[in-house]
């Protein structure tokens, strides 16, 4: 059988930050309605219907001397570390992330130079042909950075390209939104290598989709809940979330299943989903209307191993850090072996939805 160039992970690395903020340590928060009136219902009420939504008990917050670049920096030093990988020979580094670097005690984003400039700088590469470039795409970014080195890397243009979800989203929200609570912030990196090989393994296939006509604002930047928590000219993230969920459920299953048959596979052939942590019972439903699509009604019970509910949603790096505990066995109950097929998918502002096909 002929050999042909693969993209396939030669390494993982992730960087779990050290704060464990509970869902009792907003029992004393202000929470608002987006009119602007107190939500008339006590906070023990609100985290607990909270948690039957989100199945979020726990989230992780940057250190306070800590920012986006730097857990980007912890996480790719963790993926070099697990490979035998010259990081002078890395062709490109890839930063996904939303909001850049937001310093402790201030929401406002600083972005030049760019994330990957940063930690390139900060990985003391010397080397000028490693191009470093930020990759903003909502939470799906981290996944889209995946599908742009698998360009690269087919195109003969790169033999290594570290790909890094981002992101410290506990410094952009509201604290007087609901939807505060789901945020949280953390790092995770893959190195993707050209592999000379006869087998079929690696990247397989990929879909996205980006929808503008009437989703384009459901993730957007607002002021705050409350109307004299801040100046009028600090803007946090806000959500439609009812709009959102009904958004995914809708299209992401759609992606899925295209980028499967694009490989040529059933999911039958599929042994675990990496989705994107952005609400425990949203991700089940979509995985029930994906197996749904092809007339089965109940989906593998540990197909898709979940960590929003202690890790809450880091954005762009949930995939990337579920991904590498599962392959460092840190996390019990799943493993990845040799010739299993997985999905990463994913969905967020923009609207965007991407799904890649990978066998390991």
């Amino acid at each position: 059988m002929t050999k042909s160039i693969k993209a396939v992970i030669t390494a993982t690395g992730s960087y779990i930050p050290g704060v464990v903020v509970k869902n009792e340590d907003f029992i004393n928060h202000e929470f608002f309605e987006r009119d602007g009136q107190r939500i008339n219902r006590s906070n023990a009420d609100i985290i607990k219907k909270f948690v039957t939504i989100t199945d979020i008990e726990e989230r992780r917050y940057a250190e306070p001397n800590q920012t986006a670049s730097e857990l980007g920096f912890l996480a790719a030093q963790d993926a070099l570390q697990s490979s035998l990988i010259d990081p002078e020979s890395l062709d490109y580094i890839i930063v996904a992330h939303n909001f850049g670097d937001i310093n402790y005690g201030t929401n406002r984003s600083d972005m030049v130079p760019t994330l990957a400039s940063r930690i390139k700088h900060k990985l003391e590469i010397q080397n000028p042909d490693c191009i470093a470039y930020d990759l903003p795409f909502g939470c799906p970014g981290w996944v889209q950075g995946l599908i742009q080195a698998n360009y690269y890397i087919q195109a003969g243009d790169a033999k290594n390209v570290l790909i890094i979800g981002t992101e410290t989203l506990s410094r952009i929200t509201d604290p007087h939104d609901r939807d505060s609570m789901i945020y949280a912030d953390g790092a995770g990196a893959v190195i993707l290598s050209a592999v000379e090989t006869n087998e079929n393994v690696g990247m397989l296939s990929h879909k996205a989709q980006t929808h503008t006509q009437n989703e384009a604002w459901f993730l957007r930047m607002e002021g705050s809940s409350k109307e004299d928590y801040a100046a009028y000219t600090d803007i946090f993230l806000k959500m439609d979330g009812r709009k959102v969920y009904e958004y995914a459920l809708k299209n992401v299953p759609l992606v899925m299943k295209t980028a499967l048959e694009k490989a040529n596979l059933t999911p039958s052939d599929v042994k675990k989903v990496l989705v994107h942590q952005a609400n425990g019972k949203m991700d089940e439903a979509i995985l029930k209307r994906f197996f749904k699509l092809y007339d089965i009604d109940d989906a593998p019970l540990d197909v898709m191993p979940m960590s929003i509910a202690k890790l809450g949603n880091s954005s762009v790096a949930t995939v990337p850090t579920l991904l590498d505990l599962i392959l460092k066995t840190k996390y019990q109950g799943h493993e990845i072996k040799k010739d299993d097929v997985v999905l990463f998918t994913s969905v967020g502002a923009g609207m965007n939805i991407n799904t890649v096909v990978y066998k390991f």
